[in-house]
């Protein structure tokens, strides 16, 4: 072979086209493909991932009931009703039902609806009747009857008592004691 017969691969084609040269591919049209595919591989497991937490969510919330009750502020900031206080009764002083009777001082104040216009005059009007009904109670009880753990019963049976036996259309919505006093006589 002489210089002159060197071999064109680049010119001769077996089609007979000659001196066109062939079109090379670009670099982004080979990487295109591959793009393609991690980008939708991508979207696929985006959607597994949000659909099966979805599913878990609606589960452990009972198909969208959350399984937490919210209460109401309400219910942890409750505000005690305010009453208005009369110290009209005084002092009562009793004996007890005992075989040996004790002495009884009680020096008790009535709360009742505030701003009650009504039941202040009923109370006010009632006055002697109530200490009467109170001096009453007080003298059927016993000694024992008296101990600290049962004051709070002894309140309620006073409130009931003034509420269905002396008030008509007055109630009688809290006791206290001023004094409560049981001594050997």
């Amino acid at each position: 072979m002489s210089d002159t017969d060197e071999l064109d691969l680049d010119t001769n084609d077996s089609d007979g086209s000659e001196g066109v040269p062939k079109k090379k591919k670009s670099a982004l049209a080979s990487l295109l493909p591959n793009i393609l595919k991690f980008v939708a591989i991508g979207l696929g497991a985006l959607i597994v991932v949000i659909t099966v937490v979805v599913i878990t969510v609606n589960i452990l919330n009972k198909n969208g009931r959350s399984q937490t009750t919210t209460l109401e502020a309400s219910v942890y900031t409750t505000t005690r009703e305010q009453y208005q206080w009369t110290d009209i009764i005084g002092e009562v002083r009793t004996t007890t039902s005992d075989p040996s009777p004790y002495a009884v001082v009680v020096d008790l104040v009535l709360g009742y609806t505030q701003n009650d216009a009504a039941a202040q005059t009923e109370i006010i009007n009632r006055k002697f009747e109530l200490r009467d009904k109170i001096r009453n109670h007080f003298r059927s009880k016993r000694a024992e009857d008296f101990k600290p753990e049962l004051e709070d019963q002894l309140k309620q049976e006073l409130i009931n008592i003034l509420n269905t036996q002396v008030l008509s259309s007055a109630k009688v919505r809290a006791v206290t004691f001023n004094t409560l006093t049981v001594s050997e006589m």
